[in-house]
């Protein structure tokens, strides 16, 4: 937690007539303490000033940061993704696999669409249902909050002064701080919801993208090994299973070196080595998957 990002958003909040007596509330983080001669800033923990510090020398370096544009697409969609096709890569890929060793390619295609739509469903709904979870969580601490604000301010006010606890304020600095939020519940709601919570408010169409996300991921991952079925003789199984095999080595190692270094980074030796990595982990689980349905559609042949 910044200070300075907690500062701004108590400025920032403030309608336009407000700002100048928060300006004067919060003067006192801006100028010496009488007492120690040290500003806020100095007297904030030393591993605090030197991340700042490291930034400075960062910027200086390089020049002043390019302009940011907004996201315009939620980044909890990479997620809901990764969940969905990484089922849908293994899960009917294995299923495909078992269903072979009845050498009739129907079956297979009528067997692996049935489980790839009702997959695809029972992961959407998973994702909504868990979407929806994450909204009625946050509103239940909407209230809870609202509730502490006004029947209990003095309880919402040590709230505020725990955070701040760390950077060691003046009390004069400390109180202009709690003073200009408590004239305000509604913004002293969302500064506990923001700062002590920490939880970000859902948007509220997260639960129908989510889920329309996950099951899309499920659907296009799981049609991957049913593909080669499509193109071969009825009878003539085993070679539609060895094509699906190669198409599903194929996808699962770019899946995994796609999830891996998306994650954690494109660039470097060590990046490159984690994402083969991940991509051979990803191969490993398809073919465990899917010798284990072979073996026991074998077994209860």
């Amino acid at each position: 937690m910044s200070l300075v990002s907690i500062v701004r958003f108590i400025f920032d909040s403030q309608p336009a007539t407000s700002r100048e007596r928060s300006e004067a509330l919060l003067n006192p983080l801006l100028h010496e303490d009488p007492e120690s001669g040290l500003s806020a800033t100095q007297r904030m923990p030393r591993a605090t000033i030197d991340s700042q510090e490291e930034e400075q020398v960062h910027e200086k370096a390089e020049g002043p940061p390019p302009l940011l544009k907004p996201q315009s697409w939620d980044p909890r969609l990479i997620p809901d993704a990764i969940i969905g096709l990484s089922d849908g890569l293994t899960v009917p890929f294995a299923l495909s696999a078992g269903l072979s060793g009845l050498g009739n390619t129907k079956i297979v295609i009528f067997g692996g669409l049935a489980e790839l739509i009702a997959g695809a469903i029972s992961m959407g709904l998973g994702g909504y249902l868990a979407a929806r979870s994450e909204v009625e969580f946050y509103q239940a601490t909407l209230s809870m909050t609202r509730l502490l604000v006004s029947k209990s301010p003095c309880k919402a006010t040590s709230l505020v002064r725990s955070l701040f606890a760390p950077y060691r304020l003046q009390p004069s600095a400390l109180d202009s701080i709690v003073s200009s939020l408590a004239i305000s519940p509604h913004l002293l709601v969302e500064f506990l919801m923001r700062f002590h919570h920490e939880i970000p408010k859902p948007a509220y169409h997260r639960a129908y993208v989510s889920a329309l996300t996950i099951a899309a991921g499920y659907f296009f991952g799981g049609i991957l090994p049913l593909l080669p079925y499509f193109f071969v003789e009825i009878d003539d199984v085993e070679s539609a299973f060895w094509w699906s095999v190669a198409v599903m080595i194929v996808a699962l190692f770019a899946f995994g070196y796609v999830k891996t270094c998306l994650l954690g980074g494109w660039k470097g030796r060590s990046n490159l080595f984690k994402g083969v990595r991940g991509a051979i982990q990803m191969v490993g689980v398809g073919g465990v998957a899917a010798s284990a349905s072979m073996i026991l559609v074998q077994a209860f042949s």
